[in-house]
């Protein structure tokens, strides 16, 4: 099977992070709950986990990095622990439903939500957001990359609009983390979420927020700590303040062990890879009568590029892809309904997404982009 639905997930993983998953489940151990030697060891991968992120990311204090279930989750305690009724908020139009949604519900209970232009191409708009910006704004909250197009929001000038107006800004990394440089002191990051299972390598049900001392969102959890047992709510210190209960400490080892694959490669040199790769499938695509292609045509861009062929369903694209070609992609909507309605496509069921990842070979690329133009040209 050629697998080209990295944006989903990435498959497959380097073997050191399914080593440190199998040895970590074998030894056992509950991290910070025992002085054994299993529950130490435990703690231990999860405290160089921790290092290994805070080095990707810049981050000068490593326990400012909070552990949760995914990106989603991280994403649902900087929302909620930032903003109440009557606050203001601002985003932009191609945010994946892991922002949207919680948004929604926040709307409903009496946050004002501006969702301002987004071109496919060059991002959220800088101007609306400075003029979006008002007393009541309490955060500005931006994908860094599409899951649908692969477009980069300007987030370094973004960050600075945000500093300069005294404004928390939070960034969605789902689709950037592990695959493009993320500075978040150079970006005036506040708050970063990120999932672990996709371009940092490592398994499902792990990722982290990033909280920057500039910003204390409330905890949306509470519970044990495995320390400050004494204390009668969730004690301050970070990481403890939002991280309740057993952590996934199996998850974690793999996580640290995919983050060390990285830094060994260096982001910067996996991200100058990966936009050659990218710019061979969307001239190859480009190249092929039918083809619609949505979104940057050009680097800079993240692995997520989105096609359709004129008079073909996209559900059917994929279908055909997989069961005659046994290649993996996805089709519809992607979880981002207001990236459809940008685009256009969301009365056409949305698009092909197909995300080429760190082990995918020109020659992959190749054989799908022979597949497309069979496809295409009815064969």
């Amino acid at each position: 099977m050629i697998y080209l639905d990295n944006a989903a997930t990435s498959w497959p993983k380097p073997e050191s992070v399914y080593t440190a998953v199998s040895e970590s489940l074998r030894r056992g151990g509950n991290p910070g709950r025992s002085n054994s030697e299993k529950s130490r060891l435990a703690a231990t991968d999860m405290t160089e986990a921790r290092a290994v992120l805070a080095q990707l990311f810049h981050i000068a204090d490593p326990n400012r990095i909070v552990f949760a279930l995914n990106a989603t989750d991280a994403i649902n305690l900087g929302l909620q622990g930032m903003l109440k009724p009557g606050d203001h908020v601002i985003t932009s139009q191609i945010e994946h439903n892991a922002v949207t949604r919680p948004l929604a519900y926040l709307e409903d209970a009496g946050v004002h939500v501006t969702k301002v232009s987004t071109d496919p191409v060059k991002g959220a708009d800088l101007n609306e957001i400075r003029a979006a910006i008002c007393p009541e704004t309490k955060l500005v909250i931006m994908s860094h990359a599409s899951n649908v197009t692969g477009t980069l929001n300007p987030i370094e000038e973004i960050g600075a609009i945000c500093r300069e107006a005294g404004v928390p800004f939070m960034v969605d990394a789902a689709q950037s983390a592990g695959a493009v440089p993320i500075d978040v002191v150079k970006m005036n990051i506040d708050l970063l979420a990120f999932p672990g299972h996709k371009s940092l390598l490592g398994p499902t049900g792990t990722g982290g927020l990033y909280v920057s001392e500039t910003v204390s969102p409330h905890p949306i959890r509470s519970g044990g700590t495995g320390v400050f047992s004494e204390v009668r709510l969730q004690p301050e210190q970070l990481p403890y303040y939002y991280e309740a209960g057993t952590q996934n400490a199996v998850g974690l080892a793999g996580l640290c062990a995919g983050t060390r694959y990285i830094l060994e490669r260096s982001v910067s040199g996996i991200y100058h890879e990966e936009q050659q790769m990218l710019q061979h499938l969307i001239d190859g695509l480009a190249a092929i009568p039918g083809v619609v292609i949505y979104g940057p045509l050009t680097s800079p861009r993240a692995a997520a590029v989105s096609f359709n062929i004129e008079g073909m369903d996209c559900a059917d694209v994929a279908m055909i892809l997989e069961t005659y070609y046994d290649i993996s992609v996805r089709s519809g909507l992607q979880c981002a309904p207001d990236t459809h309605r940008m685009l256009g496509t969301f009365d056409l069921g949305g698009t092909v997404r197909v995300s080429p990842g760190l082990f995918t070979t020109k020659e992959e690329i190749d054989t799908f982009l022979s597949a497309v133009s069979e496809i295409a040209q009815g064969d």
